[in-house]
């Protein structure tokens, strides 16, 4: 036989719709495996069984990264200019700014994530494969189409396969598909158009087999199964946060307004009889005392304390951008199992004749017939509790949720529970249900459990409190719909006790003659919690969708406990093949559920909302929802049922698996965005002040009005302590009161970019308005300098405490920011030193002032103050009369 078959990926190829004989002719195989000759010269075409992981980015280009923004553009020509005119002190002062700018941002990337390394941990290290006519352990890697391989109970599946046999065998395919039942298999045909859930003849790489044994033929390996089709969707760079966008735009701006005056007043200057030199140096002066220097290292903080906030509420930021994009976002599209639900199925109800009962009701009192109920589903069980943790159960999702609800209502002991049976039979997809006989007294009890139609065919009475009685079909598949329309997985109980002579055969027979006990419906739960994190969601003008592998009818009745839409019927997975974007788009606006997608639905669920202005944040926790994480604005991983693939692809991993985090972590990143907009706004004021003075410096024939390095000083060292305070001012409380910032409002609102012109103007205007006093007065130019460098130090001291509130009064509440009330007499006594250490001064040009000159410039200082403090008390009565 030809031993180089062309083979395509699982997902390329149906292989789950084909015979099995059609399988085994398109990979030239046979169910007797390949030889060692055939699966060597196969491992040369299709390369080793596993998924090459993306390398890191070099440690030189991260560095040079740091250097190509517009700001630290203008900062390296102004380094440059200072050295050639040999101004050395204010050259050193500009690289230790650059220094500063490019190692935060170099440690900050640095610390980014792995991307898809973390899917190497999901692929089987050894498997048991057929070579040469003998099963034989050999390493996964080695793995070809082709290969026949055994899956047992706590094998990982090594490659995509298609099932050739199986007995009893159950798969946890949670990271793929999102559901927290194991799936059970089976080697039939299944329809073309099937998802991957429900490819129930097929077991996929990475995923954990649960009970039984296959033997399996491998269709893909490497980067051709749903694993590696995974890999290669994560893979790339991941998208700019919106803080960035906005912070880069604004980067951009300020880059042209300075380039654009500053070559400006070069030539008007040189042509108005000043010294190119001298003009150099004005354009350097002019550049560094409109810069926002410190902006970097505000940013940088501010999030850091977002971080370390969002810490104490279970939430983990990997990407410092990730805090402020939570507070821009829309949309949060979450994952169902495990964030939304508690991860755990959960006997919810039940059913006999005496009525139904709430299980989960803590004052529950059992009736006969329930108690009896419960006992059978609990000793038709394989679940087990765990020896070093005897509360937590290992087994079955359903066996241990039966189990928990049997002894948590006092319905069997933990003796009666862990008694071995005296035979069992265990689920059988074909029979749909399982067996077990115990004694019970004297007697030897048939309990059986499963799909209630298979209960009820093979039944013949019903077990009610006052004995047995006839068996009513009807009352029965009345209440099973009943309780089936709330979204529980139904589940029927029987018994019969076996006559005193009557043999156990070694493997039970299909029952007949049982009496019908009664039904249990189990789901998983929504967490305590959600539904209120959601409506909050919904008052703050963020979207809430459910993106599920699950279900559409389980995900629907979870959604209405939640209180997301549920008018419409739920997007699929399958319709979603079916449209195009922009119809994709307006059916995700009636929807509250998009339920049974693929990885590659969840992706293009993400890029279709934010290609129409979206800010999506994804929640999740398996592999399938990786690419997700990887596509959104901000992705969030479960900490602790997560994988690590879903980890390594988000920015944000929750501790406590709960959404209930991910609406207190938006607080927190609006929270955070404020702090940084205050911050920005007191930054560019400046900036725009010292513009304007150079500028009418140098028209008006003046000298220089401010040093390079005395702007630096101010810039970096007064103005820094400062402005870094602001990003860690607190929350004002209404955060959640309103939608989210809209994506053309960029950094500063309206109402900041006119209080930064008003104050920016003021501040400007005084400082001339002094340095031409000093020089009037007959003072030296350096004297003149540190009165009007003393002002505009006062004036900031006043401007930032009223820069802490947007809307209110900073007289309402002036010292809730303490880090700022210090901060701020710490930055005048640092200029203090500053202007009266000799050491320091003549360094910076600066000369000693009287006690009468400090006091004169800390009472013009307040004036910036009264000027934005009424403007506010203008704006906030202009707006009480709209709303009166």
């Amino acid at each position: 036989m030809s031993t180089q078959p062309t083979v395509e990926s699982a997902s390329e190829r149906t292989w789950h719709a084909l015979d099995i004989k059609d399988v085994t002719a398109a990979l030239q195989a046979d169910d007797q495996g390949l030889t060692s000759a055939e699966a060597g010269q196969r491992l040369a075409v299709h390369g080793p069984n596993t998924i090459e992981t993306s390398s890191a980015t070099p440690w030189i280009v991260t560095l040079l990264r740091q250097f190509v923004s517009p700001m630290i553009g203008i900062l390296l020509a102004a380094f440059v200019i200072t050295m050639l005119l040999r101004e050395y002190v204010d050259a050193g002062a500009i690289a230790l700014i650059l220094a500063l700018n490019a190692g935060l941002g170099f440690w900050q990337e640095r610390k980014s994530a792995r991307d898809v390394r973390a899917l190497a941990t999901l692929s089987a290290p050894n498997c048991t494969v057929v070579r040469d006519g003998a099963a034989a352990t050999r390493p996964a890697a080695d793995l070809v189409p082709g290969d026949v391989v055994h899956l047992e109970s706590g094998d990982r599946v090594p490659a995509d396969v298609r099932l050739l046999d199986a007995k009893s065998l159950q798969v946890d395919e949670s990271m793929l598909t999102g559901e927290s039942e194991a799936v059970t298999k089976q080697t039939g045909v299944v329809t073309e158009e099937a998802p991957v859930g429900d490819r129930i003849n097929m077991a996929f790489s990475g995923t954990l087999v649960r009970s039984g044994r296959a033997r399996a033929l491998v269709v893909a390996t490497g980067t051709g199964t749903e694993l590696g089709v995974i890999s290669e969707l994560i893979k790339g760079p991941p998208g700019k946060t919106p803080l960035q966008e906005l912070t880069n735009g604004l980067e951009r701006k300020i880059g042209v307004i300075i380039t654009a005056v500053s070559a400006v007043l070069f030539f008007s200057g040189v042509a108005l009889g000043n010294a190119p030199g001298e003009m150099f140096l004005t354009i350097v002066a002019l550049a560094v005392a409109s810069l926002p220097e410190s902006l970097p290292i505000v940013l940088t903080v501010a999030m850091s304390v977002g971080v370390s906030r969002m810490a104490k509420r279970h939430a983990l930021v990997r990407s410092l951008p990730a805090v402020e994009t939570l507070g821009s976002t829309t949309v949060i599209g979450s994952d169902k199992t495990g964030t939304l639900t508690m991860n755990e199925m959960t006997s919810q109800a039940g059913w006999t004749t005496a009525g139904e009962v709430e299980l989960t009701d803590p004052g529950l009192t059992l009736s006969p017939a329930a108690r009896q109920m419960l006992l059978i589903g609990a000793l038709t069980n394989e679940a087990r509790p765990d020896r070093d943790d005897p509360s937590t159960f290992i087994g079955d999702a359903v066996d241990v949720a039966m189990a928990k609800a049997a002894l948590r209502t006092g319905a069997v002991t933990m003796g009666e529970f862990t008694t071995a049976p005296l035979a069992h039979a265990p689920y059988e997809s074909e029979a749909r249900m399982s067996q077990s006989i115990h004694r019970v007294g004297d007697d030897r009890v048939l309990f059986v459990k499963g799909s209630p139609d298979a209960l009820l065919a093979a039944s013949v009475k019903i077990q009610t409190d006052d004995g047995v009685a006839p068996l009513d079909l009807e009352v029965v598949q009345s209440a099973n719909h009943h309780l089936a329309s709330r979204g529980l997985r139904m589940l029927g109980t029987a018994f019969r006790v076996l006559a005193p002579g009557e043999q156990i055969p070694e493997e039970l027979p299909a029952p007949s003659g049982l009496t019908f006990a009664g039904l249990q419906g189990m789901a998983d739960p929504p967490r305590p919690g959600v539904a209120e994190a959601i409506a909050a969601c919904h008052r703050a003008g963020i979207w809430v969708l459910m993106i599920t592998g699950d279900q559409p009818a389980t995900a629907l009745a979870i959604a209405a406990q939640l209180g997301l839409p549920t008018e419409a019927e739920p997007l699929t997975g399958a319709e979603i093949l079916t449209l195009d974007d922009e119809a994709l788009r307006a059916r995700l606006r009636r929807v509250g559920v998009a339920a049974r997608v693929s990885p590659q639905d969840k992706m293009r669920i993400v890029q279709v909302l934010q290609d129409s202005g979206e800010v999506v944040a994804v929640t999740g926790d398996g592999v399938n929802d990786a690419p997700a994480l990887k596509a959104a604005a901000l992705g969030v991983a479960m900490g602790a049922s997560g994988t690590d693939v879903a980890r390594e692809s988000a920015d944000m991993v929750l501790t406590d698996d709960n959404f209930v985090t991910v609406v207190d972590a938006v607080e927190q990143g609006r929270v955070t965005f404020n702090a940084i907009r205050k911050a920005t706004h007191f930054l560019l004021a400046n900036g725009a002040a010292s513009l304007l003075a150079v500028s009418i410096s140098v028209y008006t024939d003046m000298p220089l009005i401010f040093l390079p390095i005395q702007m630096l000083f101010m810039n970096v060292v007064t103005n820094g302590v400062q402005d870094i305070a602001l990003g860690f001012e607190g929350a004002e409380g209404d955060e959640l009161n309103h939608p989210p910032r809209s994506a053309k409002e960029g950094v500063l609102s309206r109402v900041l970019w006119w209080r930064t012109v008003i104050a920016g103007a003021w501040m400007g205007l005084a400082a001339v308005g002094m340095f031409l006093w000093g020089l009037n007065e007959g003072l030296a130019e350096e004297h003149a300098r540190t009165l009007t460098m003393t002002l505009f130090v006062m004036m900031n001291f006043f401007f930032v405490q009223t820069s802490r509130f947007e809307h209110k009064s900073v007289l309402s509440d002036p010292f809730s920011n303490r880090l700022l009330v210090v901060s701020s007499f710490a930055a005048l006594a640092l200029f203090w030193v500053a202007v009266t250490w000799p050491v320091v001064s003549n360094l910076m040009g600066f000369v000693p002032l009287s006690g009468g000159e400090w006091a004169l410039c800390a009472a013009l200082g307040v004036s910036v103050l009264v000027i934005v403090e009424a403007e506010k008390w203008v704006r906030r009565r202009l707006t009480a009369r709209q709303h009166a």
